[in-house]
C-alpha cells in the first residue's frame, strides 16, 4: 500500500515573484493545497522536509498527512505536481491535492516488471514496456505505491495486456482492457555490410587490355626517291 508520511505547513500570506524568492532564501519551498475547500490555500514547507518525503516517495504515491500550522487538525493530501529548477535540479514549488478518506480518488501507479522473460533469456529477445504506470480507482487507504508484473513466462510474440494484471482488491484501471502494457520482441538482425574488395571480387577478375608501347607500331615505308631527269647533251 502507499507509504504515509506526515508533513509540517504553514500558511503563505505573501505570494509574487520577490515574496517566493525571500521564501526560498529562508530554505523554505511555496506550496498550494487543492481541494477539500473553495479556494486553494497557499502554503510553504521547509525544503529539508520535502527533500526527505520527495526521496521516500522515489516515484511511488504517498499519502501525505498535512499539518498546517493554526489548524486543529491534519489534511490528507496526494503530491500532484512538483517543479524543479532545470538548471539545479531543485525543488521549487509543490502542489497538493486534499482527499477524503472514505471518497474514491484516482492515481496513476508505476508499472514494475520482474522475472526475465524465457524470450530475452532463451532465445536473445527484447523486453518492451508500452505502459510506464497505470491509471487506477480506489479508495486513499487501497491506493498501491507500485504494481508489480511477472513477465518471466512471455516468449518471443507474447504480450501482457492491461486485463491481465492482477489488480489489488478495491483497486480497477481506468483505462483499455486491451492496452499492450508489456511485450517480447525478436531481436533485429543488421545485414552485414560487404567490403568493397569483397564486391569487386565478387564481380569476377579484371580484365586489361594492353597497350602498345611506344615505337611498337610498324614504320610507314619512306615515299621512293624520285629519278632526276637526264640531263641533254650540249649541242657542238
Amino acid at each position: 500500500m502507499a507509504k504515509q508520511v506526515k508533513l509540517k505547513a504553514e500558511p503563505r500570506g505573501q505570494i509574487g515573484r520577490s515574496a517566493v524568492r525571500k521564501l526560498r532564501a529562508r530554505g523554505l519551498i511555496p506550496a498550494v493545497i487543492y481541494g477539500g475547500r473553495d479556494t486553494p490555500q497557499p502554503l510553504q514547507v521547509a525544503a529539508r522536509d520535502i527533500n526527505t518525503l520527495m526521496s521516500q516517495a522515489s516515484g511511488e504515491n504517498v499519502l501525505v498527512e498535512l499539518e498546517i500550522a493554526g489548524e486543529g487538525s491534519s489534511r490528507t493530501a496526494l503530491v500532484q505536481e512538483v517543479q524543479h529548477s532545470p538548471v539545479s535540479g531543485n525543488i521549487r514549488h509543490v502542489d497538493f491535492h486534499a482527499i477524503s478518506m472514505d471518497q474514491m480518488i484516482q492515481a496513476e501507479v508505476p508499472l514494475e516488471p520482474i522475472g526475465t522473460a524465457v524470450g530475452v533469456k532463451t532465445f536473445g529477445g527484447l523486453l518492451e514496456q508500452s505502459l510506464r504506470a497505470l491509471a487506477i480507482e480506489c479508495l486513499p487507504g487501497d491506493l498501491p505505491d507500485r504494481l508489480t508484473v511477472d513477465v518471466s513466462q512471455l516468449n518471443i510474440g507474447d504480450s501482457i495486456h492491461v486485463r491481465n494484471i492482477r489488480l489489488p482488491p478495491g483497486v480497477t484501471a481506468k483505462v483499455q482492457q486491451d492496452l499492450t502494457a508489456f511485450s517480447v520482441v525478436a531481436p533485429v538482425v543488421e545485414e552485414e555490410r560487404v567490403a568493397p574488395e569483397a564486391e569487386a571480387a565478387a564481380a569476377g577478375p579484371e580484365v586489361i587490355t594492353e597497350k602498345k608501347e611506344e615505337g611498337e607500331a610498324a614504320t610507314a615505308p619512306a615515299p621512293a626517291a624520285k629519278e632526276k631527269a637526264p640531263k641533254e647533251k650540249e649541242k657542238k
